[in-house]
């Protein structure tokens, strides 16, 4: 089996055809869905949020087979996991994409439980030590996105389970939970 880096491709990242869009609608289909499923495992197991459409992308090309994804098929890959909620386009031009390998309810979730397992409760933390902090070595809140992780607070803090302290800068914006 073939990898990448530490990550293993499936089988079908060798096969030629499944780098060029099926025109066949069964087929096609398949194609996608491999595709999402391949984006959204290697995006969580190696921490990328943001795939730039015009940018090298690891997994849009196997230099073994000699074949790279078309713009085209690229596009195509990313916009069906925007059409299922697991991604979203930054721009108009649609040229990044923020991959939602858990949804925004779903980080909302583990920030709670980051939260309990650090006895935070109705404790006070800043968005770096979430992000990078001792607590959050190892996890999945470890080097989150900054756009994932304000959307993910905002949820809870409408739920009334915390409070977002701003700050004069990033690096010092807080976080009281209320749990």
């Amino acid at each position: 089996m073939q990898k990448l880096g530490e990550f293993k491709l499936p089988h079908f990242f060798n096969y030629p055809p499944y780098f060029t869009l099926q025109p066949v609608r069964d087929t096609r289909e398949k194609q996608v869905q491999l595709w999402k499923d391949l984006i959204l495992d290697y995006c969580r197991t190696q921490k990328v949020f943001v795939i730039g459409l015009e940018e090298e992308f690891p997994l849009f090309s196997n230099p073994i087979i000699g074949r790279s994804l078309t713009h085209e098929a690229r596009e195509a890959f990313l916009s069906a996991l925007v059409a299922d909620g697991r991604a979203e386009w930054m721009d108009k031009g649609h040229r990044k994409c923020l991959i939602l390998w858990h949804r925004i309810q779903e980080w909302a979730e583990i920030l709670v439980q980051f939260a309990r397992d650090n006895g935070l409760e109705d404790g006070v933390v800043t968005m770096e030590e979430i992000r990078f902090g001792t607590e959050s070595q190892g996890t999945e809140l470890q080097g989150i996105d900054q756009t994932i992780l304000n959307r993910a607070l905002k949820i809870l803090e409408q739920k009334g389970k915390l409070v977002v302290f701003k700050g004069t800068s990033t690096d010092d914006e807080g976080v009281k939970f209320s749990l």
